[in-house]
């Protein structure tokens, strides 16, 4: 184990694929592992009594912060730290709030680990809650989930019924109660205060911060809110030990994570590698290679509101500062291929398309600007547009991103800015040519031209 984490910490490459270490998803394969008896049987909960037969919950936060433990959600925050900023003392009940609302486009591992290995999710949620000190967790599970819902409230009733929620959780003292919701399918619930507005009973609407989450949070009292993946990886953590977690990945991004491929590749999935892991690697070796035999134009590594890549960067490191560095960002994980024949501008019109539809309209620069947005984008993708509408498309995303209530509004320029900068030629076909530069629209004839020349 030692050699290879060494080897995995130094990038030094490639490893056999078989090499690559599998913590999160390890008995994913493991037949009958939803079922708390198997997943027993396989060392399940064997983590959550040493966490509490070992540890005291300010102890266990220490080890969090050591493993370098980072969210998965799409910030990346220090998981540890975050859960530092509960206050010591407060007059209302604290909180958990696990967001298994997984609504970015493109990311599709919490769901993996909610309906193959739900015991997993729940083991991480006891000992998160030990160590945060709270009694209550919520499980927010999005609403189009319906059977990663059935799986997740099924595990809570076997590990209820086991004594492993409620009273005295393995004769620790440590009481907890874990309730399941399910949201009505609304992406900007993946925001934290939203989500808490929603798990409140109210809409989906973003809260204004500070206060944060863990001085106010759900119901007025402290809270810490993490993701799927964040909970999940906490049991292997316990069972690994701090310092074996932070050799895999690397000096700042430790550990492994989960990177959703899909798009264009020959073998899309969940692949659970150490952070650092080039990109390349990940598509090529993992994926397969660009599907067809075809050439890779872009990447967007981390869902659909990440910046777009090329192939010039195929060798950055999936980590967050590497990402970063290269003009993205490590996001939610959801790494989306695109080939040769893609249409950019078509894909940025569909992209938008989908945050109008999912702003909630709570604020002005958001509900109005992402409309506009998709106005001008139709227009270019339809032969009608200026040379202006670039300026134009950078003006308003100027005007929406870091202006707007929450993090949609930069969610939703993200794309259309980086893909201006760096297919710029590609929009101007569109506008002097009136046809896309590649796809299926890329050979118009004459007689379509004319019709769209009277398109209303």
């Amino acid at each position: 184990m030692a050699e290879t984490v060494e080897r995995l910490v130094t990038n030094e490459t490639p490893l056999p694929l078989g090499a690559y270490p599998k913590l999160v998803t390890r008995d994913m394969d493991v037949a009958g592992i939803d079922q708390i008896e198997v997943y027993r049987a396989h060392g399940g909960y064997a983590a959550l009594a040493k966490a509490l037969g070992q540890f005291q919950p300010d102890d266990l936060v220490e080890e969090v912060k050591r493993s370098g433990l980072r969210g998965r959600g799409g910030a990346g925050f220090a998981t540890g730290l975050k859960w530092s900023f509960l206050p010591k003392e407060s007059a209302r009940p604290r909180y958990l709030c696990v967001n298994c609302d997984e609504s970015e486009p493109g990311t599709f591992k919490d769901r993996m680990i909610m309906e193959l290995n739900p015991h997993l999710l729940v083991e991480g949620t006891i000992i998160a809650a030990y160590a945060t000190k709270v009694h209550h967790a919520f499980l927010y599970i999005r609403g189009e989930l319906p059977f990663a819902m059935r799986q997740v409230e099924r595990a809570v009733r076997e590990a209820r019924a086991a004594g492993l929620i409620g009273s005295d959780i393995l004769g620790s003292g440590f009481d907890l109660e874990i309730t399941v919701s399910r949201g009505a399918g609304a992406y900007i619930c993946g925001e934290e205060s939203a989500l808490m507005e929603s798990l409140e009973g109210k809409r989906g609407y973003p809260r204004l911060k500070p206060p944060f989450p863990a001085v106010v949070g759900l119901y007025g009292g402290p809270t810490v809110i993490n993701n799927t993946e964040t909970i999940a990886t906490l049991p292997r953590i316990v069972e690994l030990g701090a310092e074996t977690y932070a050799a895999y990945g690397t000096e700042k991004s430790k550990g492994t994570r989960i990177y959703c491929l899909s798009g264009h590749v020959n073998r899309p999935g969940n692949y659970e590698l150490p952070l650092g892991t080039p990109l390349r690697t990940l598509i090529e070796d993992f994926g397969g290679g660009v599907r067809g035999g075809k050439r890779l134009k872009a990447v967007i590594p981390g869902g659909s509101s990440t910046p777009f890549l090329t192939t010039e960067h195929l060798d950055v490191p999936l980590d967050y500062e590497a990402v970063l560095a290269a003009g993205s960002m490590l996001g939610s994980g959801g790494v989306i291929v695109l080939d040769e024949d893609t249409c950019i501008v078509g894909a940025v019109l569909r992209m938008t398309e989908f945050y109008r539809d999912e702003s909630c309209g709570k604020c002005t620069p958001c509900r109005e600007g992402t409309f506009w947005l998709v106005q001008l984008l139709e227009r270019l993708e339809e032969g009608h547009g200026r040379e202006s509408d670039l300026d134009l498309l950078n003006d308003i995303c100027d005007n929406i991103a870091g202006k707007s209530f929450c993090p949609l509004g930069d969610a939703a320029t993200s794309c259309i800015v980086s893909s201006i900068k760096l297919f710029r030629d590609e929009y101007l076909h569109h506008v002097r040519a009136h046809a896309c530069l590649v796809g299926p629209k890329a050979s118009r004839t004459d007689a379509t031209l004319e019709k769209l020349a009277h398109h209303g």
